[in-house]
């Protein structure tokens, strides 16, 4: 102790070096308890890493609270809910035809695969994987059918470019949900050239049905016509019949002709008769 020290100042020093040693002590235990928890966010998971390495023998940390050796071990958080990206994909098709497609991609990451994921790919995986698997698939599938194609069979185009995305991507440990196609838009000039098609395509088909209208109209009236004639011949040959029938009995009987007579009389006598009473006028009486 100095000589021009008093005990009271050297009282206070010893006490104040004691202070700030222990909030040194706090800052230091603060410090060491915040990189020993790490916390994993909600729809998240994850990778944990050991010196900046990724450790592929531990699986991907589920969401919530977690414990790792401080300064050593670091979390990386990545998203695992259902993405979206969509791309823009200029194609041919296979009559040469320019074709902008515009695909949209729902998906996530592999939750049980993120490390790998991440070790293989980072967190830039959508720009590395995603987009060149749409447009190098868009141009193969494309490839494969002509334009018009690519219109009147769009179910299964889609259903190519589905599965050849989905395929393409599995690799890499991510996993579709939904992959839309939402346009195919072509040149004006062969767009109305389609459209030309499609109308004559429709002017034929209305004039096939009016030729077929046509022609049922007119098989309808021959069978009416042939009805009619047949009616008209069977009434005929009944009345030939009738006739041939009637000067049958009169050749046979000469009374049959005055038995018809009696059965055509309604009962009424006639006002004035002629020689021999037979009737020559006809009058009719008043009730």
């Amino acid at each position: 102790m100095s000589k021009y020290q008093s005990p009271k100042m050297s009282v206070n020093i010893n006490a104040a070096k004691g202070v700030v040693i222990g909030i040194i002590i706090l800052i230091l235990i603060g410090v060491v308890a915040t990189a020993s928890v790490k916390i994993v966010d909600s729809g998240h998971r994850g990778v944990l890493l050991h010196w900046n390495a990724v450790d592929l023998t531990q699986p991907p940390l589920d969401e919530g609270l977690h414990f790792v050796v401080p300064f050593q071990d670091e979390v990386v958080n990545i998203e695992v809910r259902t993405l979206k990206y969509a791309s823009d994909a200029r194609s041919a098709s296979r009559d040469l035809q320019t074709v902008e497609t515009t695909v949209t991609v729902n998906y996530h990451p592999d939750k049980e695969s993120v490390h790998r994921l991440y070790k293989n790919l980072g967190l830039d995986y959508e720009n590395r994987v995603i987009q060149p698997a749409i447009e190098e698939t868009v141009k193969q599938v494309t490839a494969k059918y002509n334009a018009e194609e690519l219109i009147t069979k769009r179910p299964l185009v889609k259903q190519d470019i589905e599965a050849a995305i989905t395929e393409r991507l599995n690799q890499f440990n991510v996993v579709t949900d939904v992959i839309s196609i939402t346009d195919f838009e072509f040149s004006p000039l062969f767009a109305q050239a389609i459209e030309s098609k499609v109308e004559a395509e429709q002017n034929a088909l209305r004039a096939e049905n009016d030729l077929r209208r046509i022609e049922v109209e007119a098989r309808q009236r021959e069978a009416n016509a042939i009805g009619l004639a047949n009616a008209n011949i069977a009434e005929a040959k009944g009345e030939a019949e009738a006739i041939a029938i009637i000067n049958k009995a009169l050749s046979e009987n000469p009374n049959y002709l005055e038995w018809l007579k009696t059965q055509a009389w309604d009962g009424r006598l006639p006002l004035v008769v002629g020689e021999g009473g037979t009737p020559f006028i006809q009058i009719p009486m008043q009730p």
